[in-house]
């Protein structure tokens, strides 16, 4: 079953491509934008954490943390990172434990490669439960970032 709005969101720990362990939970008090994304470097994967990070300071001024996550490992997710001059953590799930936990997996994806994150996006309010929620199935579209915002706002 997916996760709806006013669900707990499930908790995690996952390693940054700083190698840093993160939590949701560590973020309590604060409202969190997650976006799953299938793999980095691509283009709409791209497309979608650039929106994140043109708009940084709209997310920054109401006190929202920003996280990506996608199976990629932390080495790879660290040069993209690098590359695209993304202001927030960018977290693998690499054992794909998460992405699954979010209904956000694609058990088979293009190109026979198994195991790899949906595009999804989850507002997450200050209590941990989930304010807002997108599952995309096909993983050339974009979330919607007007409802995310609106949903921020709420």
């Amino acid at each position: 079953m997916s996760l709806q709005i006013g669900d707990q969101a499930p908790d995690f720990k996952l390693y940054s491509s700083d190698l840093a362990e993160v939590s949701l939970s560590a973020f309590k008090g604060k409202k969190v934008i997650i976006h799953f994304f299938p793999m980095a470097f691509t283009g709409t994967c791209t497309a979608q954490l650039c929106t994140m990070r043109d708009n940084f300071s709209f997310y920054e001024g109401i006190n929202a943390q920003v996280l990506g996550i996608s199976v990629d490992s932390p080495f790879s997710l660290a040069k993209f990172k690098e590359v695209q001059n993304y202001q927030f953590p960018l977290l693998s799930d690499f054992n794909k434990e998460i992405s699954e936990a979010y209904g956000a997996f694609y058990p088979e994806f293009v190109f026979g490669l198994k195991g790899v994150s949906k595009r999804a996006a989850f507002v997450i309010d200050e209590e941990g439960k989930i304010a807002y929620a997108e599952v995309l199935e096909d993983a050339g579209e974009l979330p919607d970032f007007k409802a995310i915002d609106d949903a921020l706002k709420a």
